[in-house]
């Protein structure tokens, strides 16, 4: 009930910051100023709202999840709950196709975040993302955007751990439109075991892939 409670005030809020945007084409950095709220002034995300780190992610996946959200492709499953917000928060900020792609186009050239290493099992976590990962997101997690796959580096571990687990659940990537959304979650269901899933967000965290 409290999770509902949130998205609901969260939406309303961001409802009403889209609302007082200028009826003229607005700047993606205006625009971004109703996203700052959960991602904070430099998108370096807010783990405790459930909002991950978007600065400097490729402008080409920022602008393909943001037409996922809005058409329903993801954030639509009962279980995603941070991403029913997001959906909400996209249809009400994001009046049409030039405010998408001026908003996607702005996050991507905010310095990309950092996190700081957490002890992992190294030997294990190189070897499972490297094996698993590295060959899509790259060998510092940089993400490789002709591949269509993202900056991993600079994520929080509670957003990684719960989007390997909603992949690997149905909850993101079942969708028919999800092209690469369902090879994630091919892949996602290869790990299987908590202590792999920490391992590999400590080789990602550890990695800090930076362009």
């Amino acid at each position: 009930m409290m999770q509902r409670d949130l998205v609901a005030r969260l939406a309303l809020c961001l409802f009403a910051l889209g609302a007082a945007t200028s009826a003229r084409a607005a700047t993606g950095q205006q625009l971004y100023a109703s996203c700052a709220a959960c991602h904070g002034p430099r998108g370096e995300g807010n783990p405790a709202l459930g909002a991950p780190a978007i600065a400097g992610q490729y402008e080409s996946y920022l602008r393909r999840q943001l037409e996922n959200f809005r058409a329903g492709v993801r954030g639509a499953h009962k279980a995603d709950v941070y991403g029913a917000q997001m959906r909400a928060a996209t249809v009400a900020v994001l009046r049409g196709d030039r405010d998408l792609a001026a908003i996607a186009k702005y996050v991507a050239t905010l310095p990309p975040t950092s996190v700081r290493p957490v002890k992992f099992d190294v030997r294990n976590g190189n070897n499972l993302y490297q094996g698993k990962c590295g060959a899509c997101h790259g060998g510092r997690a940089e993400g490789n955007e002709p591949l269509a796959a993202p900056r991993l580096a600079g994520l929080d571990a509670a957003y990684l751990q719960r989007q390997l687990r909603h992949f690997r659940d149905g909850v993101r990537g079942a969708h028919t439109q999800d092209k690469y959304g369902r090879q994630m979650s091919l892949m996602a269901a290869t790990v299987t075991t908590e202590r792999d899933v920490a391992d590999v967000i400590g080789h990602i965290h550890a990695a800090g892939g930076t362009r």
